[in-house]
């Protein structure tokens, strides 16, 4: 039997260098670069926001250029930032999510959980404005 350790190591070699370029390429195609809609918004976006959040504090915000979104669980600062310009057309200046948990309640003999969700204050630049309307 011949003795041939290199070409075994050289193999190995070309493998783990082909995997590694593998989990590069897939590395690189984020999910915002990989979605695009026909109108140039990413679809992302939907998939980042569920919804404004209208309450009376939110008007109250509203005044200081900040603004309270319902957001999937999911998601980041980053995504929230780029869905929100993709959407309004705005410029973001800042992001705070808040995860709110899910908390316990009682009626009577029955108890049960209220939903928890995930909320993202953004915080327009100078001169940027979205309307939201209330449901």
């Amino acid at each position: 039997m011949v003795n041939l350790p290199f070409k075994k190591k050289k193999d190995d070699e070309n493998k783990t260098k082909e995997k590694k370029e593998k989990v590069k390429v897939k590395s690189e195609k984020g999910i915002l670069k990989k979605r695009k809609a026909s109108t140039g918004k990413s679809k992302i976006a939907y998939m980042v926001l569920k919804k404004p959040r209208v309450t009376e504090k939110g008007k109250y915000f509203e005044e200081q250029r900040k603004y309270v979104f319902e957001v999937f669980k999911n998601t980041n600062k980053i995504d929230v930032k780029k869905s929100i310009e993709d959407v309004y057309n705005v410029k973001v200046e800042k992001v705070n999510i808040i995860n709110i948990p899910r908390k316990k309640r009682r009626l009577g003999k029955t108890e049960g959980w209220k939903k928890g969700f995930k909320k993202a204050m953004i915080t327009l630049k100078e001169g940027n404005k979205i309307e939201i309307a209330p449901r």
